[in-house]
C-alpha cells in the first residue's frame, strides 16, 4: 500500500476562517472539524483544491453538488479511509477538536472509532445481527458477553431498528431488508460510541419508506454526534441538515445555514445548481 499525506502539528489555538464568510460557522457555534487548505490527487489527478470547511459539533451538515465533484473524496478524507487505496494524497489539515487527525501520533484505528462511516450501499457483514453491532465491540474494547449484550441493544434502539430485530438477532444481517441493512450498519458504528458519523449518499440504495426512516433518524442523532452527510438530494440537503456546503469541480463554491443556501444563495452558481438551471 503506497499512502502519501503531509504530517502538520497540530494547531493549539486555531483560528476561525478567513475569506468571504461562506466556509466558517458564526462565532457561537462550537466547530468538530475544522478543514484548512484541503488538496487530493488521485495518482497524478488533482481532485480537491484548498478545500476549507467548518463543520458544527452536534449538527447536520450537507455536502452537495454534481456527480465526480469531490463530494465523497473530501468526506472520506475526515477518517483517512482513503488510505486503504494506492497513489492517492493529501495535502492540508483536518482538525479533529483542535488536533490534526495526520499527526503522527494519532491512532488511526482511534480516529476511525471516533470517526464512523455509513456508505451509499448497506454493507452488513455476513454474519448475525448480533455480532454485526458486536463487531466494533471485539476489535476496540475488552468486555463480557453481558456488557457486550447490552451495548449491542442499546446501539440497536438508537439506531430505531430494534423492535424489528429483537426476535432476529441470530439471524443473518444480510437477509434484513435494504433499509434495515442501512440501520444495522448505523447500529454497528454507533456501537463503539463515535463522535462523528459521515454518510455517503445514505438512503440512495433505499426504497422512499426506508429513506424516510434514516431521515429522521439522523434528526435523532444530531443531539449526540455530529453528522456530515453527502448526497445527490437537494430536497434531502434541505430537509435534514443545519448547514449545506455546495461543492463543483473539486472547490467548495459556497457554506452556510442550510435555509439560506436554499433560499437566498450569494453565489448565481449556487442559485443555478439549487434551482436546476446549472450547466
Amino acid at each position: 500500500m503506497i499512502t502519501e499525506h503531509t504530517a502538520h502539528e497540530p494547531d493549539p489555538n486555531p483560528q476561525p476562517l478567513s475569506g468571504t464568510g461562506d466556509d466558517s460557522l458564526p462565532g457561537s457555534e462550537p466547530i468538530k472539524i475544522e478543514t484548512r487548505g484541503l488538496t487530493f490527487h488521485y495518482g497524478h489527478q488533482q481532485v480537491l483544491f484548498e478545500n476549507n470547511l467548518d463543520v458544527g459539533a452536534n449538527r447536520v451538515t450537507a455536502i452537495i453538488g454534481p456527480s465526480g465533484c469531490g463530494k465523497s473524496t473530501h468526506l472520506r478524507v475526515y477518517n483517512r479511509i482513503f488510505e486503504l487505496y494506492r497513489n492517492q494524497r493529501v495535502e492540508g489539515k483536518v482538525l479533529l477538536d483542535g488536533r490534526d487527525i495526520f499527526h503522527p501520533e494519532v491512532d488511526l484505528l482511534e480516529l476511525r472509532r471516533k470517526v464512523g462511516m455509513i456508505f451509499q450501499t448497506p454493507t452488513p457483514f455476513s454474519l448475525s445481527v448480533f455480532e454485526n453491532v458486536a463487531y466494533g465491540l471485539k476489535l476496540h474494547y475488552r468486555m463480557g458477553r453481558g456488557e457486550m449484550a447490552e451495548r449491542v441493544e442499546g446501539a440497536l434502539h438508537r439506531a430505531a431498528l430494534w423492535d424489528e430485530v429483537k426476535d432476529k438477532l441470530n439471524h443473518s444481517g444480510t437477509a434484513l431488508s435494504g433499509g434495515q441493512q442501512q440501520r444495522l450498519c448505523i447500529a454497528r458504528a454507533l456501537a463503539v460510541q463515535p463522535e462523528v458519523i459521515l454518510m455517503d449518499e445514505p438512503t440512495s440504495a433505499i426504497d422512499p419508506v426506508a429513506t424516510a426512516k434514516i431521515e429522521e433518524l439522523i434528526h435523532t442523532l444530531k443531539k449526540d454526534y455530529t453528522l456530515v452527510v453527502v448526497t445527490h438530494n437537494m430536497q434531502q440537503a434541505a430537509r435534514i441538515s443545519d448547514y449545506t456546503a455546495f461543492f463543483y469541480e473539486g472547490r467548495i463554491v459556497e457554506f452556510g445555514l442550510t435555509k439560506k443556501i436554499f433560499t437566498r444563495p450569494d453565489r448565481k452558481q449556487t442559485e443555478d445548481y439549487i434551482t436546476g438551471r446549472f450547466g
